[in-house]
This record gives structure tokens, C-alpha cells and sequence, in this order.
């Protein structure tokens, strides 16, 4: 077989205002990212530093004393495993159930046979914009005999408009061809959503699922609202609880531990108990968000601009 010649690349030469374009350039987007991750790292270090340096303001870029206590009391406490269940099955399933429906509601928009498109297409923007309020929802989820169900996570939430535009446009953006194809060949709506549609919308719906992930994990007001039984409290709405009575939480915790093991670097304090309790809620977002993150920016920006 012959052997390709390949040209070597040529370097682009560069004057000496390039050269400080670009160094401005990176020196700003690192700052940018330095800002960003600081108080992230701060949060973390902090929750492993000496309770009582924290206290006074001497933890600042790299921690003292470390030790996991502070974890430790916080996964301690009353009711968080339930309320950690209840939270990861909202999350999964409603993640699911919203990056479902909202995909199969895009695509149906797409289809200029659909009686009606435009007016119904405009019916369901305008409910981003406009709502009745608190209270006739509330009246709704009631007469609708949601209240103190765990379905009140996920049928409320069945469809994101916002979602169902970029996964729309996402959509609009493939070859129409595909479709024909198979429309020709006998397949159907459903087959040729769940078989070629899905399939080709990966990154948008990487996308989407992130949002449905961190907005359902993050969500503890409808638990507010609607929810009196405490088996089905999230794992946010009872840390949110611990955290607006974080001074009467840790009196509590110190006076169930052994005092023998406790001293002032380990000793529960209110600064360090909500320090712990927002990383608690952090990590898991962050733990998810690498494995979507290669679908993210390139999702974002095709569902964003057509074509």
C-alpha cells in the first residue's frame, strides 16, 4: 500500500499584538474561573477545617485541622435518609418523566400537519409568562387530590415549556429526509420518535435532563405548600429547616454526642452546620454535571439557534 504524505502544519505566526490579545484573553477567562470556583472550594474547606478557626475567620485557601465530623453530625440527623430517598426518586422520575414528555410535546410542534399549530403553539408560550398565581394553583393541586401524594413532585412538572422550545429547535434542525425514510418504509409517529428522533436529539436532551435534575433536586417549596406528611419531606426541605434553626440544631447535636470526644476543633458550631448542610446539597449537582457536560455547550447552542 502506498504511504500518505501528510503536510506538516504550519505555525501561524504572530505579531506582538496577537500575543497580548490572547494572553489578555486567558488571563481574563482564568480569573473568571478562579472567581467562580473560589467559593465552592471555600464552602468545602471550611466543612473540614477546625469548627472554631472557621468561627473566626481564619479559614481562607487551604483548610486547618481536618477532619469529617462536621459530616458525620448532619448525616445524623432525624429523618435525612428517608427524605434523601424521597428526593433521589423525585429527581430520577421526574427528571424522566419532564425530559419525556416535554421531547414527545416538541416534536409534535414540529409537524406542520398538526391542526391549529400556530395558535396552540402560542397558547403554550404564553403560559411562561403568565400564571395564576399561588393560590388557585394551590386550590388545583388540592381539587385535583394531590395534596400529601408524592405525585405532587411530578405531575405538576410533567412538561417545561422552556425545555420543550430548545428541544423543539433542536429537532427542527435535522435532516427532514430521516423521517421521510421511515415514513415511507410504514413507521408511525411513536416509531419514528422513540427509534430516529431520540436517538439524534443526545445532546439536547443531555441538556435538558440537567436542568430537570438540578431543579428537582434543588425544589422544596411544593413541599411547603403541599406536603403534611413527613415521610414524603425532600432532603431539601429538611435541610432548608435545619438551616433557619441551625443555632438550635447544633445544641442539639452536641448534646447527644459523647462529650469526652468532643473540643473545639470538631465541636459542632451554627456557622459550621450550615456550611455542611449547603455542600451536602452541592455535591450531588456536581457529581452528575461531568458526565453531562460534553453534551452541555454543544446541546445549548443548537437548540438555541436554528440552523
Amino acid at each position: 500500500m502506498a504511504k500518505t504524505i501528510t503536510e506538516p502544519r504550519r505555525k501561524i505566526k504572530m505579531d506582538w499584538k496577537d500575543r497580548l490579545f490572547h494572553t489578555i484573553n486567558y488571563t481574563a477567562f482564568i480569573l473568571f474561573a478562579l472567581i467562580c470556583f473560589y467559593p465552592f472550594y471555600y464552602l468545602f474547606i471550611s466543612t473540614i477545617s477546625r469548627n472554631d478557626f472557621v468561627d473566626l475567620g481564619k479559614i481562607t485557601f487551604y483548610p486547618i485541622g481536618i477532619h469529617f465530623q462536621n459530616y458525620i453530625d448532619v448525616f445524623k440527623l432525624d429523618r435525612i435518609g428517608n427524605a434523601a430517598l424521597v428526593s433521589l426518586a423525585r429527581t430520577v422520575l421526574g427528571s424522566a418523566i419532564t425530559l419525556l414528555f416535554s421531547a414527545y410535546m416538541a416534536y409534535i410542534f414540529t409537524k406542520n400537519n398538526l391542526w391549529g399549530r400556530k395558535i396552540l403553539y402560542r397558547i403554550t408560550i404564553a403560559t411562561m409568562y403568565f400564571s395564576a398565581g399561588i393560590i388557585p394553583k394551590y386550590l388545583n393541586i388540592k381539587m385535583l387530590g394531590l395534596m400529601d401524594s408524592f405525585w405532587v413532585y411530578i405531575i405538576p412538572g410533567m412538561i417545561s415549556v422552556y425545555n420543550m422550545i430548545l428541544i423543539k429547535t433542536f429537532i427542527e434542525s435535522l435532516p427532514p429526509s430521516l423521517e421521510e425514510s421511515a415514513q415511507i418504509d410504514g413507521a408511525g409517529y411513536f416509531t419514528r420518535f422513540f427509534r430516529i428522533v431520540l436517538p439524534l436529539s443526545t445532546p439536547i436532551l443531555a441538556t435538558v435532563a440537567l436542568f430537570a435534575i438540578v431543579g428537582n433536586w434543588n425544589a422544596f417549596m411544593d413541599t411547603k405548600l403541599y406536603i403534611n406528611d413527613h415521610n414524603l419531606f425532600t432532603l431539601q426541605y429538611i435541610l432548608y429547616e435545619y438551616m433557619n434553626n441551625a443555632s438550635s440544631v447544633a445544641a442539639t447535636i452536641i448534646s447527644q454526642s459523647d462529650m469526652t470526644l468532643l473540643d473545639s476543633m470538631t465541636r459542632v458550631t451554627e456557622t459550621s452546620l450550615k456550611f455542611t448542610i449547603t455542600m451536602v446539597t452541592v455535591i450531588p449537582v456536581m457529581c452528575v454535571y461531568p458526565f453531562v457536560q460534553k453534551f452541555y455547550v454543544k446541546g445549548v447552542m443548537i437548540g438555541a439557534v436554528k440552523g
